[in-house]
């Protein structure tokens, strides 16, 4: 487990103790770590120092206490706790989807920290635009979004990809301000790992969007995607981990009006960018099997039939989500932030199977090899669950019929 923090001024040393939380006595075993200087490229040059530890050795399961900072100044976090992550794949994990969540307008927060409070989420996956924006205010507002989130983050693993609105002064805030799994290369914008039965991968959908930045990282994603898919499918690995879950920004389909990506014919993050014809992802999910891809970007939440280019592939007409013939697509992007939420489309499209433009966050819970479970929280009405599935698969693996 990784835990990363900042401050205003340089330490001399970067420090986390822990203890187990059972114990009931205060973090006393100290973990060294290290900190890098962070200067926001803004007029005011707004200047942090981020601070990194790992823990290692950890008992899968146990809960934890820790506190952060500083041994030779003596300054420190409050107490915070966390549960080790289980160990192996015959566990279920709880997770929070949601994306689009800002400091302003943050609907869906009090709700999440109940929930937290409740113990109920083993980690959270924020699908891109944190903040609104972390570079907003000379960077301060990343800031203020950071104290926000902390005591979702300082307790859960806080796993992220990076959105539209973390694109200024090249993604250097999310690059920065975030400590995700991956080579130094990447910094943070695509990564994979594993979570109980699941194989997760987070990717940029930026890369299409950006170019300017070059074409050399959607090059390098887009191989580095390929390789990990085709490892996770390996008919050994889908029999540990049988889930394939992506979380990327811009969504791949949707039935808003607002002419983004995904609402025209030819979807750059479906088909590939134009011209070139390059790095699309749809038929690379399709031939490797990917079980449920979680977007945003738009703000609202859509459920889609199982979905191959343009064509519904329902398991059967009456339990359309069992055994399906293709990736089930869902967009969660209404946790709150101050742009509102996006309309709809009026006429919906075939493969729209249920869509809302409440204030929610979504929750999933991967049961098992063969049964994964999603529901749609409504904020605007008070909690209450407007939308679920369960997703069922007797196997797991490519859609592509041999023979």
């Amino acid at each position: 487990m990784v835990v990363t923090w900042s401050t205003m001024n340089a330490t001399q040393t970067t420090v986390a103790m822990i203890g187990p939380s059972i114990s009931k006595k205060p973090p006393s075993v100290a973990v060294k770590g290290s900190s890098s200087k962070f200067v926001d490229p803004g007029t005011l040059h707004h200047t942090q120092f981020i601070h990194t530890v790992s823990f290692s050795g950890l008992k899968p399961g146990a809960a934890y206490v820790y506190k952060v900072g500083t041994t030779v100044e003596n300054v420190w976090s409050e107490v915070f706790t966390f549960r080790a992550m289980q160990e192996g794949s015959d566990w279920s994990p709880h997770i929070a989807l949601y994306g689009d969540f800002g400091f302003s307008n943050h609907q869906s927060l009090q709700r999440l920290m109940i929930d937290n409070n409740k113990g109920m989420y083993d980690a959270v996956f924020h699908v891109g635009d944190l903040a609104y924006d972390m570079d907003s205010d000379n960077g301060y507002i990343g800031d203020k979004f950071m104290n926000m989130i902390q005591p979702l983050s300082a307790r859960l693993p806080y796993m992220t990809c990076p959105g539209n609105h973390e694109n200024k002064y090249n993604f250097t805030h999310y690059k920065n301000r975030f400590t995700m799994p991956g080579d130094e290369d990447g910094k943070n914008m695509f990564y994979s790992f594993d979570i109980g039965p699941a194989h997760v991968i987070s990717i940029s959908t930026e890369y299409y969007f950006f170019l300017q930045f070059g074409l050399i990282q959607p090059f390098r994603q887009y191989y580095w995607l390929e390789n990990d898919l085709k490892e996770a499918n390996k008919p050994e690995n889908r029999a540990k981990r049988p889930w394939i879950i992506t979380m990327g920004h811009r969504p791949m389909y949707c039935s808003n009006s607002d002419r983004d990506d995904c609402t025209k014919e030819h979807s750059w993050v479906r088909d590939g960018v134009p011209v070139i014809d390059k790095f699309g992802l749809e038929e690379m999910f399709y031939e490797n099997g990917v079980d449920l891809a979680v977007w945003a970007h738009e703000h609202s939440y859509e459920r889609l039939w199982p979905l191959y280019k343009d064509k519904v592939r329902n398991g059967s007409l009456h339990q359309p989500y069992t055994n399906p013939g293709a990736p089930v697509h869902i967009t969660t992007g209404s946790a709150g932030c101050q742009e509102d939420h996006d309309p709809f489309k009026g006429k919906v499209a075939d493969w729209s199977a249920f869509r809302s433009d409440d204030y929610g966050y979504t929750r999933m819970k991967i049961f098992n090899s063969t049964h994964l479970y999603l529901e749609q929280v409504s904020d605007d009405k008070n909690g209450t669950v407007i939308d679920k599935i369960m997703i069922i698969k007797d196997k797991h693996g490519s859609y592509v019929k041999k023979g």
